[in-house]
């Protein structure tokens, strides 16, 4: 189903409530986007990916990561260092499944894309650890 809400331009905050997002979004990506699932490790599409390009928000098409501060963790999900851009993604405490983590979400959409730890290399010393289904992958020079 076509997707209104989907743009690489717009940054303008999005108040889409969930019953809206499932009758656009496929299922895995309701699932993880707005329900704050995970998909399992080493499954996804961009977890070994070192294409160069930018990744999107697969919700709205906000912004967030270049392929510059992708790195290999060996954690299986796709691992970066550093936002594109300081606003486009925010954090929020989620204390569930008896852990203590912070979770990402698109600034735009507020959709769920994984979370951060401390763990990460220079300079940042930070892992946006991502979920592959959150993320649409423009190479670069299309």
């Amino acid at each position: 189903m076509h997707n209104p809400y989907y743009s690489r331009t717009d940054t303008t905050h999005l108040n889409v409530s969930n019953a809206e997002w499932k009758k656009i979004l496929p299922a895995d990506l309701y699932a993880v986007a707005r329900e704050q699932a995970t998909e399992r490790a080493f499954t996804g599409k961009y977890w070994d990916a070192d294409t160069k390009g930018t990744y999107y928000c697969a919700v709205c098409g906000n912004k967030l990561f270049r392929s510059d501060a992708k790195f290999a963790s060996s954690c299986g999900w796709p691992s970066f260092f550093e936002a594109d851009r300081p606003n486009s993604v925010i954090y929020k405490e989620d204390n569930s499944y008896g852990m203590q983590r912070i979770e990402v979400e698109c600034a735009r959409c507020n959709s769920h894309l994984g979370h951060i730890f401390d763990d990460g290399p220079p300079p940042t010393g930070k892992r946006f650890c991502m979920n592959s289904v959150s993320l649409d992958f423009e190479p670069d020079g299309h």
